[in-house]
């Protein structure tokens, strides 16, 4: 690994951002690869930079290549790809009851979680012990935290307030899943007013609401389970046999 290699998997580590290293098995030579990115001196074609990043997108590190063809042409079609990318985050605004639900469930399927709640007697250690959360209105904390690919984005206040300039904030991010507690009915209230700011149809497609997979959930855990099952959905959806 050359030193130029090695510094930038060590930037993109530090920063947070998803990577991959790829190593031709045949020579050894490398290349970083990223979202909109790459860096090194082992060129890939079309269909080899698409499997790698579709193997960013789902953290799969593994080879690549015909291992046949690998084995009798010294490995030269074979590429190793190391996957290094961050964990998987979930955004949660409003730290209400179905939150207190969701939360430790989240993080047990390996999200780093991060509640959002200006109302100070709803976002407290005793509700949420151990957890990250910020008191900062939606629409401040969420351009800050950057949510990327790997992110997901609910809203669960059941406010406008509080829950529609989320909403405008998670539709401008790379958010892989946003999901916003409410009935039909109120779903569809919410496109009123969203179209209002200017989301468009396909953009406000995007917002999952009713949240949650219709599993007849009642209690705030039932609700929960169904929020983080989508949000699984969505994540995997390319596992999903149809």
């Amino acid at each position: 690994m050359t030193p130029e290699i090695a510094e930038r998997v060590a930037r993109g580590r530090a920063e947070k951002e998803p990577i991959a290293l790829v190593t031709r098995l045949a020579d050894g030579g490398q290349c970083v690869v990223t979202a909109g990115t790459v860096e090194g001196s082992l060129a890939l074609g079309d269909a080899e930079l698409a499997e790698v990043r579709h193997r960013i997108d789902h953290n799969n590190s593994g080879l690549i290549g015909d291992e046949e063809a690998g084995d009798e042409a010294g490995d030269e079609s074979r590429l190793f790809v190391h996957v290094h990318t961050p964990p998987l985050r979930l955004l949660v605004v409003g730290a209400v009851h179905i939150a207190q639900a969701l939360v430790p469930m989240a993080a047990l399927a390996g999200y780093a979680v991060h509640v959002i709640d200006p109302r100070r007697a709803f976002a407290t250690d005793d509700r949420f012990p151990n957890v990250t959360m910020t008191t900062e209105w939606p629409d401040d904390a969420l351009p800050a935290l950057k949510a990327d690919r790997r992110t997901a984005i609910v809203t669960l206040t059941h406010d406008p307030k509080l829950d529609d300039p989320a909403l405008l904030e998670a539709l401008k991010s790379d958010a892989f899943y946003i999901g916003a507690l409410g009935s039909k009915r109120t779903h569809a209230k919410r496109w009123d007013r969203l179209k209002e700011e200017g989301v468009g149809e396909a953009s406000f497609a995007r917002i999952n609401g009713p949240i949650g997979l219709n599993i007849g959930a009642l209690t705030p855990a039932e609700i929960a389970v169904s929020i983080l099952g989508q949000i699984t959905a969505t994540l995997r959806a390319d596992r999903i046999k149809t």
